[in-house]
């Protein structure tokens, strides 16, 4: 530190040690203009900064914990209004809140996706294929109906379901499901409507969703290659009718895990729900 004919100076050095703050970082606030040594010898070049100048460094990490750029720093420290600084606060905040929505989308999509992996894996390891019931609880879904060829690969990683969900500017979450509107007709294989049904990340218009479930569904997985679900559908049946139940006209499939996560399909999980009532 050296002493001007009215305060002290510090040297680049001394600024680095006290502010916490690399001399290149220093350097290159002076190249851009965001902090500027108040005086440099002649000599040797040496920076020196008055503390008035070195209080602008925790204001500048101030400024970067709240995600400014140093090019919209230098219109901050050289604000003389509150207008400049409610007109760049005013446009961070749209800013971060847009980053705030793609990361929970991203955050969301990723979290779901694990959860199906691992409830994958726990099916396959403890070979769960029996039929049980349970609640279906009572859940809106985004969805799209479509004509339906059996062909699981197409329906499943669907182009038009894709494309349907970006022209209403919303994500999709979890499994991709089949709602098939006749059992009959599914069990036949005469099926030729379907909805394509997933959860929407944000909120939908009436016309884009469908609410299913509030009510008691036989439950049975299927391991295995989808050309064998019904084998699954019959199993259920099967139980059903031991069991005192009495079918509803619709179906659901759940795929667990499918052409998106693993290309061998003896390691696909889906899980097939029905409507159930007790005789």
């Amino acid at each position: 530190m050296v002493e001007g004919k009215s305060e002290y100076y510090y040297s680049i050095g001394e600024v680095s040690k006290i502010c916490n703050v690399s001399k290149k970082t220093l350097r290159f606030y002076d190249k851009i203009g965001l902090i500027s040594p108040d005086k440099v010898s002649d000599d040797n070049n040496y920076r020196y900064y008055t503390r008035k100048t070195l209080l602008s460094v925790p204001i500048i990490k101030y400024y970067k914990q709240m995600g400014f750029k140093l090019e919209e720093m230098r219109e901050l420290l050289e604000g003389t209004t509150y207008t400049v600084f409610e007109k760049q606060f005013r446009r961070k905040i749209d800013e971060l809140k847009e980053l705030e929505r793609q990361v929970f989308q991203s955050y969301t999509s990723v979290k779901d996706w694990y959860d199906l992996i691992l409830e994958a894996e726990l099916v396959i390891d403890n070979k769960v294929t029996e039929v049980s019931v349970k609640y279906m609880e009572n859940n809106e879904y985004c969805y799209l109906e479509q004509d339906f060829e059996f062909n699981y690969m197409e329906s499943v990683i669907n182009i038009d379901f894709t494309n349907f969900i970006e022209s209403i500017n919303n994500a999709i979450t979890g499994p991709v499901m089949i709602n098939f509107p006749s059992l009959k007709d599914r069990m036949e294989g005469t099926t030729q409507k379907v909805r394509m049904v997933q959860r929407a990340i944000c909120p939908l218009e009436e016309q884009n969703t469908i609410r299913l479930g509030g009510h008691m569904v036989a439950s049975c997985y299927h391991i295995g290659s989808h050309d064998d679900l019904g084998k699954t559908y019959e199993k259920i049946l099967r139980w059903v009718e031991c069991h005192g139940y009495q079918c509803g006209e619709e179906s659901l499939e759940r795929y667990v895990t499918d052409y998106w996560t693993t290309k061998n399909p003896a390691q696909f999980v889906t899980e097939i729900l029905i409507k159930v009532n007790k005789i």
